[in-house]
């Protein structure tokens, strides 16, 4: 009886021994084969002898690395040569690694997996390199094309009207993605080879809209053709007549804003050589010596847009520096113009 316990032992560690010896007979009487369900790069390996594999994946990457990759913007196109970026791949290194994962978990597990027709569900990164210059010189020439800066509108007053520039929209590519998709498509073989470059609008300061509300009510007084303009939002409203300074008291020139406004003003008489005995003297408002009827629109140094009695005058430069207008006019004009809007005398 013990001589048959002490037996089991024995012919167990005889059959281990032959199932050992065996599955190594076996498994090293097997060719080399890469593993059914491997892929390189979305490339089926599966099953193939490793010189069979390198053949396959090189005729497979050989036409697909060679594609140059085309960036378009609008009408625009570049191009990046297979060539200009040096592109490489090192197919040996890709069937090693695809053999490597096949012989994972030692001869027992290939030799189950052989047996039973298991799969090894994998699919491994190609080993492609390129010049990371190269792909960033295309990124810098497709910037160079498709950036533009935002530019603000702007306005000028003129003798003309108001001038204004549009305001525009800039663009600036978004060159980390750029890269980022041109360095993807170089490193896979299936990728795709034809991207868009895309953009960011950048927009302006200050725009159109801007300017009108910043500019609701503009004057252009001509002193030349005795013409008083209002534009609002930046279109002429009306015109009227006015009389500007004499040449010995010129109507000053230049860009300026409306200071002040008052209905029936004082006239504070200055010490000049027309204003005689009334020099230095404060004129009430209504008062007949008082020149300045009904509104006053202060410019700028005692200077301003008032109405007048002398209806004659108006037409001709009969001031002593301010812009007369009829009564009637100045009181249309009054309400129309807030303080702190522009006027241009030239």
């Amino acid at each position: 009886m013990r001589t048959k316990l002490f037996l089991i032992p024995v012919v167990l560690m005889v059959a281990v021994a032959g199932l050992l010896v065996a599955v190594h007979l076996y498994d090293a009487g097997r060719p080399d084969r890469i593993a059914e369900g491997i892929r390189v790069a979305g490339i089926d390996v599966g099953g193939m002898a490793p010189e069979a594999a390198r053949v396959r994946l090189e005729r497979e990457f050989e036409a697909s690395l060679e594609r140059p990759v085309v960036v378009r913007h609008g009408r625009k196109r570049w191009h990046l040569r297979a060539r200009e970026a040096h592109v490489r791949s090192n197919v040996s290194a890709m069937v090693t690694e695809a053999l490597a994962r096949s012989d994972a978990g030692g001869p027992w597990r290939r030799t189950a997996r052989r047996l039973t027709g298991g799969t090894v569900s994998a699919d491994l990164q190609p080993d492609i390199s390129f010049s990371s210059e190269a792909v960033g010189r295309l990124v810098r020439r497709v910037r160079r094309a498709v950036d533009r800066p935002a530019h603000d509108a702007t306005l000028s007053l003129t003798a003309a009207g108001p001038v204004e520039a549009a305001d525009q929209t800039g663009l600036r590519l978004k060159a980390k993605k750029l890269r980022a998709e041109v360095e993807g498509a170089l490193g896979s073989p299936t990728g795709e080879r034809t991207f868009i470059a895309r953009t960011k609008k950048l927009k302006p300061k200050v725009t159109r809209r801007d300017l009108v509300r910043r500019n609701a009510v503009v004057l252009i007084a001509d002193r030349a053709g005795d013409t008083l303009r209002l534009y609002r939002d930046l279109k002429l409203e009306k015109s009227y007549a006015i009389a500007a300074g004499q040449p010995a008291w010129p109507t000053p020139a230049g860009a300026f804003t409306i200071a002040n406004k008052t209905e029936n003003p004082a006239w504070s008489v200055p010490t000049s050589t027309w204003s005689g005995a009334l020099g230095g003297k404060v004129i009430p408002g209504g008062s007949p010596e008082n020149p300045l009827k009904a509104r006053w629109l202060g410019i700028t140094d005692g200077v301003g847009i008032h109405g007048t009695s002398d209806d004659g005058s108006i037409g001709s430069n009969a001031s002593h520096g301010c812009l007369r207008m009829h009564v009637s006019d100045v009181l249309d004009l009054y309400p129309r113009v807030p303080v702190g809007t522009p006027i241009l005398i030239v």
